[in-house]
């Protein structure tokens, strides 16, 4: 932590420690995850050194069975691989790396909520739109930049 200092004629008079860092979010909605947005999310995490967070925001029905049994969710090939790349290669340069599947019956607000939490500075919202929905990937867009004070990348 960065420590300011103030000086003044009669010598320091006051010291206030700088706010840390804030983490890079690259988030998918259970799509592949762009290439562009892979990169642009580990440029920012090595460049301002600080922790990527990779999440895949699901849409599930909070059921008996998933309360019961856990997580019997089996993500798609395609995105498994989407959501791996990005961390390996970060993890590679030195970033330190959280991989986080979010299983909600509302992802969008669910994503909100952790990005709210983790005071994050820039969320990429890297899910590839072709492989989604357009009207759920367009109400996901405006959910996203309504609702959040950060940096927001979006395709």
């Amino acid at each position: 932590m960065t420590a300011l200092r103030t000086r003044t004629p009669a010598g320091v008079e006051d010291t206030a420690h700088a706010a840390p860092g804030r983490p890079v979010l690259l988030a998918t909605l259970e799509a592949p995850i762009l290439e562009e947005a892979s990169r642009t999310a580990v440029d920012a995490a090595v460049e301002s050194g600080q922790p990527l967070l990779v999440v895949n925001a699901v849409e599930t029905a909070l059921t008996r069975t998933m309360l019961t049994f856990g997580d019997t969710y089996i993500p798609p090939p395609a995105v498994e691989e989407s959501l791996t790349a990005p961390a390996e290669l970060a993890h590679s340069l030195g970033v330190q790396v959280e991989r986080i599947r979010l299983r909600s019956p509302r992802p969008v607000e669910a994503l909100i909520e952790l990005a709210t939490e983790r005071e994050v500075g820039l969320l990429v919202l890297g899910a590839d739109p072709a492989a989604m929905r357009k009207g759920r990937y367009r109400r996901s867009v405006r959910k996203v930049l309504d609702r959040l004070s950060c940096l927001v990348w979006v395709p």
